[in-house]
């Protein structure tokens, strides 16, 4: 069984978790998050999958509804749990990683699992778990947690795994301080050399665990959350196994690393790739037409399905489903989501007519290191000019986040407005 972990409010990507959910956030022009470790687990046999959720899930739903559906001679799904009210007297809400799994365990050992594949939400990385789960098993763990090799300075927000020599898990630290000494907790020379780490010392963990279904009925009641919790308590009682991870990983729950990550997807040869052909990435399928270009230059960028650009010019950006951009735009290291729907035509007109912004980004507008949320209006002439040293700030429709100008779903910047 695959349980995927949909996070709580997200306030850390606010305000683009405003109005959905963590998992549901767009990435990479016409995915969510969501889909990177749902596409992991069916690139790697596994067809069962739950995924917990209880903030804004609505169009998470959807998403899922519309995009995994297996046929009806297999047994996979992929099926939202939300926190609900039961009859057994508990509270209705999940208090942390490990208690909404608790809450839902009862669905698990009910269709016979053997172990539960945990995953988190908000990362970006293409790994296959059958991997894992086979050197689960070969080691005959209890519990095994996936871990990337870094360095010590890269440890920051990490929970670190101390490990012996034969890839066992000893001692865990959740979340050390930038100064705190953790020369205990260095992955042993012959380990490190056997493994390929070099001089990365540490192993971080991903926050992507298997455990036997047996040892995460009898972990669950000892804390609400697993890397502060679950995980060092295991360590008395369990066999603890760390597996190794040697790729591209990247935690995209902060709008700086999002942002970040988004952008990188742009690069000429890129560390993630959404476009491998034995391990693709899914998404919904759409009916939507090529894009069109009138004029303009577009370099170094991800232009998604659907959109139309009129003579404007995008560099290094991401353009997203349906995007409308009007002549003289510039776009620069900007994330542009684009729309749930069309206005074109006679709609558009009528728009225009009524003294509204239409969607998309109007004439002569300079956008710069910022994200526009889906069905955004940027009127013409609009100035939104994002910069690394900018303090952050909160308005009504847009925010200002590690220099990042984030303008909000559905917003409204006026024309020749500056912000």
């Amino acid at each position: 069984m695959t349980v995927v972990l949909g996070g709580g409010k997200g306030t850390r990507l606010f305000p683009l978790t405003a109005m959905r959910a963590k998992p549901a956030v767009p990435l990479g022009g016409k995915y969510r998050l969501i889909d990177i470790p749902i596409s992991n687990a069916i690139n790697s046999g596994l067809r069962e999958i739950f995924v917990l959720t209880q903030f804004q899930s609505a169009s998470l739903n959807a998403h899922l509804a519309r995009t995994y559906r297996f046929d009806s001679f297999s047994n996979g799904f992929v099926e939202v749990l939300a926190a609900e009210q039961t009859d057994r007297g508990e509270d209705d809400w999940y208090h942390g990683t490990a208690d909404a799994v608790a809450k839902q365990l009862h669905r698990m050992q009910r269709d016979g699992a053997e172990r539960v594949l945990i995953l988190s939400g908000d990362h970006l990385y293409r790994m296959d778990y059958s991997a894992m789960i086979a050197h689960h098993d070969a080691v005959g763990a209890d519990v095994t947690v996936a871990c990337i090799p870094v360095a010590r300075e890269q440890l920051h927000g990490f929970g670190v795994s101390g490990v012996d020599a034969q890839g066992m898990i000893r001692s865990f630290r959740e979340k050390p301080a930038a100064n705190e000494d953790l020369t205990a907790l260095e992955a042993p020379p012959e380990l490190r050399e056997r493994w390929g780490m070099g001089e990365r010392r540490f192993l971080a963990s991903m926050g992507v665990y298997v455990f036997s279904i047996r040892a995460l009925a009898e972990l669950l009641s000892r804390g609400r959350d697993f890397g502060k919790d679950i995980l060092p308590s295991a360590l008395t009682t369990h066999r603890v196994a760390a597996h190794l991870f040697d790729d591209y990983w990247e935690d995209i729950g902060t709008i700086r690393s999002f942002y970040e990550a988004n952008l990188a997807l742009c690069d000429e040869d890129p560390a993630f790739r959404f476009y491998v052909p034995e391990a693709p990435i899914f998404t919904r399928p759409r009916f939507l037409p090529p894009t069109v270009f009138v004029g303009g230059t577009v370099s170094r960028s991800l232009i998604a399905e659907g959109s139309v650009i009129h003579g404007a010019s995008i560099q290094h950006s991401i353009v997203g489903l349906r995007s409308w951009i009007d002549p003289g735009a510039r776009l620069e290291d900007v994330i542009l989501m684009g729309a749930d729907f069309y206005e074109v035509d006679k709609k558009r007109a009528q728009v225009v007519a009524s003294g509204t912004i239409p969607v998309g980004v109007g004439a002569n507008a300079m956008i710069r290191r910022a994200i526009i949320d889906k069905n955004a209006r940027i009127g013409a002439g609009a100035q939104i000019l994002g910069h690394p040293d900018r303090p952050d700030e909160d308005h009504p429709d847009w925010v200002v986040r590690d220099g990042i100008i984030i303008v909000a779903k559905g917003a409204t910047i006026p024309a020749g407005a500056v912000l």
